[in-house]
């Protein structure tokens, strides 16, 4: 058995998880509480560059690819569970504010958008009211 860093197993960690399609859409599958795990682990990340300093920055960006900047995935993401999708978001802009990933200033700038998308709709903004 080969002994991997800490980082090489964070990096294997989101790969085999957070970033591969099949662990996704099986959390998809089960609604609010996958969306949940999908937050928990990007919290989780967090933690670990925060504790060990171990998380290349690549992680964030795919996460942030992954789960905030594709506007379907957001969608379902929202749909299934609006306030774990916004925290997504928000640990991702806290994860560059820490300085723990520096995207570039378009990246930044869509995050930002798209975080404020999912706040305001976790708060009814720009929602339809009926007449």
């Amino acid at each position: 058995m080969a002994v991997q860093t800490l980082s090489e197993q964070v990096a294997l960690e989101t790969r085999t998880r957070a970033l591969n399609p099949k662990w996704y859409e099986a959390m998809l599958r089960h609604g609010y509480e996958g969306v949940r795990h999908i937050e928990a682990h990007v919290t989780n990340t967090m933690g670990w560059s925060a504790t060990t300093g171990q998380v290349s920055p690549w992680i964030y960006h795919q996460l942030a690819q992954t789960y905030v900047l594709d506007p379907e995935m957001r969608e379902r993401l929202a749909k299934l569970n609006p306030t774990a999708s916004a925290r997504v978001a928000n640990r991702l802009l806290e994860a560059h504010e820490r300085a723990y990933w520096s995207p570039d200033a378009a990246v930044l700038e869509a995050l930002r958008e798209a975080g404020q998308d999912l706040e305001d709709r976790l708060e009814g903004l720009g929602m339809e009211v009926a007449a």
